[in-house]
């Protein structure tokens, strides 16, 4: 292979590794909804709580933020989502510590 040939290909490479990574990691430039404004969202959701985590990501086809929320007198952790594009929620889902873990555990695989 000459060097013309092995430049192309790792010019090629790069920009398919950032096209790649452009796709799976949504940036807040492409969310209609901000931060702040899907946070009281979610809180309102869940009357006391205290957001632990939150990350814009790309869940069933659509851009979300999701919250993880803490409840007082609770070691359960309600997980909002909130459509980046609408405001609208489109999930909330209760998990308790156990369920939590395992899915720590299967992320920390992939």
């Amino acid at each position: 292979m000459n060097i013309k040939n092995l430049l192309k290909l790792s010019i090629t490479a790069a920009l398919l590794a950032t096209g790649l990574t452009a796709c799976t990691s949504p940036d807040a430039k492409d969310a209609k909804i901000s931060k702040a404004d899907a946070e009281k969202i979610a809180l309102n959701r869940v009357p006391n709580g205290t957001i632990k985590e939150s990350e814009l990501e790309r869940e069933k086809g659509k851009l979300i933020w999701s919250f993880d929320v803490a409840t007082p007198g609770t070691k359960n952790i309600t997980e909002v989502n909130v459509d980046a594009i609408t405001g609208e929620i489109v999930a909330v889902d209760v998990e308790t510590p156990e369920k939590e873990a395992k899915e720590k555990a299967e992320d920390e695989k992939k």
